[in-house]
């Protein structure tokens, strides 16, 4: 029996994938972690770092060629969440498209995000 492969917690498009690789190359080494932490007006904001290597309890997620790490106390915050990279004239920045955010700042640079949650 085959196995099925399991859903990736977080998705990368393909300007996100472009943008890390070329981000992680510039860098040498390591993973792009990317988490979530209290703050902000809404209550959330997203976070991301560079690590060596990831924590123990960290979820790693392999797409389209990209390997990232998701802080584990982040990961009921980030499941289903497609992480984007948008330039325009005025920017060029990560957009995080998650399904459990509720709510964001006028300021968009916090968000309100409902943990996932069992049927």
């Amino acid at each position: 029996m085959a196995r099925r492969e399991r859903p990736k917690a977080v998705t990368l498009s393909e300007a996100a994938a472009t943008r890390v690789k070329s981000i992680m190359a510039m860098r040498g080494a390591g993973f792009l972690r990317v988490g979530v932490k209290n703050g902000g007006c809404a209550g959330m904001e997203y976070v991301m770092d560079y690590v060596d290597e990831p924590e123990v309890l960290d979820e790693r997620v392999e797409d389209k060629g990209v390997e990232i790490v998701l802080e584990s106390k982040a990961l009921l915050f980030l499941l289903g969440t497609e992480l984007d990279y948008e330039t325009t004239p005025l920017h060029s920045k990560f957009v995080f498209r998650n399904p459990n955010q509720t709510d964001a700042c006028g300021c968009g640079e916090s968000v309100t995000i409902v943990p996932v949650r069992e049927n």
